[in-house]
């Protein structure tokens, strides 16, 4: 397990973060047809009872747009993962399928309103994480996403630099068919509430849909 810290910055602007992480050996697939079962089931649940203007308001999310605005960061132009993804469903558009790892991370943050990191653990330089702001011209490749402007949004720091925003996570540590470890950083700008279920809603998805024991818990700050 990895251990993560937290500036001084980011506990400024955001004093009431809780994190936890989830850390597992896996084996990825590029396609569960349960876990879809699961997603399309969600997805019909959400447009049955959610209407576009309520998205933002969904705690998590709410909490998280007000971290982007203590950052110095525009929640509407730059929107926190699991409000896109809630977005994407309430206009019409099906959820992209990727592979099973990332399909289940998009589950939980469907579910939840956490926007969620999902990184593949062998890919990350170091065996220590720190929860910082962006800087100006901080290099960082968003997945699908190109050169992606960071500054001022929430953002883990290995040895080598930014790995993963609330917004999007970085190219160089993604998740894919080889990804043997993963490491799940589950976000709660609004407090410890709800971490743990969430926490273990992942632990449960690996177990079912990737061989998964389930893993490692870490709570942090």
């Amino acid at each position: 397990m990895f251990t993560i810290t937290l500036s001084e910055e980011i506990k400024q602007a955001c004093p009431g973060f809780a994190g936890v992480a989830v850390y597992a050996h896996v084996q990825n697939t590029s396609f569960c047809p349960g876990l879809w079962q699961e997603i399309d089931s969600f997805t019909a649940e959400l447009t049955a009872a959610t209407c576009l203007d309520d998205i933002k308001h969904q705690p998590a999310i709410a909490a998280t747009r007000e971290a982007y605005k203590r950052c110095g960061k525009d929640p509407g132009r730059y929107r926190p993962s699991a409000e896109a993804l809630r977005r994407r469903l309430l206009r019409g558009i099906p959820l992209y399928q990727i592979d099973t790892l990332v399909d289940l991370i998009n589950l939980v943050s469907l579910r939840t309103g956490y926007s969620i990191g999902g990184f593949d653990a062998d890919k990350i330089t170091g065996n220590s994480l720190e929860l910082g702001i962006g800087r100006a011209g901080e290099p960082f490749e968003g997945i699908g996403r190109g050169v992606l402007n960071i500054e001022g949004l929430p953002v883990y720091r290995d040895a080598l630099g930014g790995i993963g925003t609330p917004t999007s996570d970085n190219e160089r540590t993604k998740m894919g068919l080889e990804t043997s470890h993963i490491l799940a950083l589950v976000n709660g700008y609004s407090g410890e509430k709800g971490l743990s279920e969430a926490a273990h809603m992942i632990q449960t998805l690996l177990k079912n849909y990737t061989g998964s024991d389930g893993g490692e818990l870490l709570f942090f700050p």
